[in-house]
């Protein structure tokens, strides 16, 4: 929901009614991972996808019914079924969408929910999706307390325990709880919402090279930030995109930074002035991905005075040096693909080979 937040937002401001159906369930292949969201307005507008294409079709014309009726669905779309075979989900895999009115006095919890996505904190939402009968209403977690209720106090503490759980993870998932609260029951299906503030990008060196990557960085979802020592090149004109410009060291910036699992590092300066104290340190973060760019030469030398500097293989063996997959590519669009497919590559478990070679693998994981 985070990519259509601010067009709902406008629809909810402006009075008008919608449905917002989401990807709660997800089984073998399929392109749209639990938390994707497509929103329909009642004047026919659209945004968003849950299936790639798939099954929109038939979303749509039921987003069409819940507006009318004001009740929620949860629905499947499978390759065994008839209907969404007729849909187009042709992937071989199962999804389970759930459809909920919104706007026009529904779901009053949802505009502090847009406030915190947009302001960036973290937040997790709540919501019985099967029951007998499922309770109504929302609960909104974050790391700080609660608002909104699924009916039940007892209820709320239980989901809420495992919501924050879930939100530290940055996952979103159907939960299974009794009715009051109790983990493995059979009585309630509880879809829980993650919105972890974006991950964090960033990228040494105020080269043309990183204006590709902050572009790309930033279409994909990160919070972008740039950093270079030499204030005429760390410039807004020539970085627009990024969230943040920074000019300092980038040794000193990255010791007065948060650093965590999900954050990306690019050294783009491949200058040893700037890259041996900013490795240095950066190895002994918990970055997710670290890279730096240069030739095999620059590579083999830059390991030598980190060695030298007293950082440990164990270290050494998480630098992605020279950066990036080999695509053939030679211009700064065409590196910066090739680094993030890396970057997405290491996250995901991917190979980086192609798809037509791998025929047993899925397509989606």
């Amino acid at each position: 929901m985070r990519d259509i937040a601010e067009e709902i937002g406008s629809w909810r401001a402006a009075g008008t009614r919608f449905a917002l159906a989401s990807v709660v369930g997800v089984w073998k292949s399929a392109p749209r991972r639990p938390g994707a969201a497509m929103a329909v307005a009642e004047d026919g507008d659209v945004v968003g996808s849950i299936s790639g294409g798939c099954v929109e079709g038939a979303v749509y014309e039921l987003a069409g019914e819940v507006i009318a009726t004001g009740r929620p669905v949860l629905t499947t779309y499978g390759v065994s079924d008839d209907d969404a075979l007729e849909a187009g989900l042709t992937c071989g895999g199962i999804i389970d969408i759930f459809v909920r009115p919104a706007g026009g006095g529904h779901w009053p919890e949802l505009p502090a929910v847009l406030e915190s996505i947009a302001a960036g904190r973290p937040v997790a939402v709540a919501t019985v999706i099967s029951g007998d009968p499922p309770p109504e209403g929302d609960l909104v977690v974050t790391p700080e307390g609660t608002t909104g209720t699924l009916g039940d106090p007892r209820l709320d503490s239980g989901v809420a325990e495992q919501a924050r759980g879930m939100l530290a993870r940055g996952t979103s998932a159907v939960v299974h709880v009794g009715p009051e609260g109790q983990e493995e029951g059979n009585g309630l299906a509880v879809f829980v919402q993650s919105f972890a503030p974006p991950p964090r990008l960033l990228v040494f060196g105020a080269i043309d090279f990183a204006g590709a990557v902050a572009r790309l960085g930033k279409f994909l979802g990160y919070h972008v930030t740039v950093c270079d020592a030499r204030p005429v090149f760390a410039t807004r004109k020539r970085f627009p995109e990024a969230d943040e410009l920074v000019v300092s060291w980038p040794h000193r910036y990255l010791e007065g930074t948060t650093v965590d699992e999900n954050t990306v590092i690019c050294v783009l300066t491949h200058d040893p002035k700037f890259d041996i104290p900013l490795l240095e340190r950066a190895l002994h973060t918990r970055a997710g991905y670290i890279g730096a760019m240069g030739s095999r030469r620059t590579h083999d030398d830059r390991l030598e005075r980190l060695r030298e500097a007293g950082v440990g293989e164990e270290a050494l063996a998480r630098l992605c040096s020279p950066i990036g997959l080999d695509l053939g590519g030679r211009t700064p669009e065409e590196t910066a693909v090739a680094i993030m497919s890396e970057v997405i590559a290491l996250q995901q478990g991917g190979t980086g080979r192609r798809l037509t070679e791998m025929a047993p693998l899925s397509i989606h994981r």
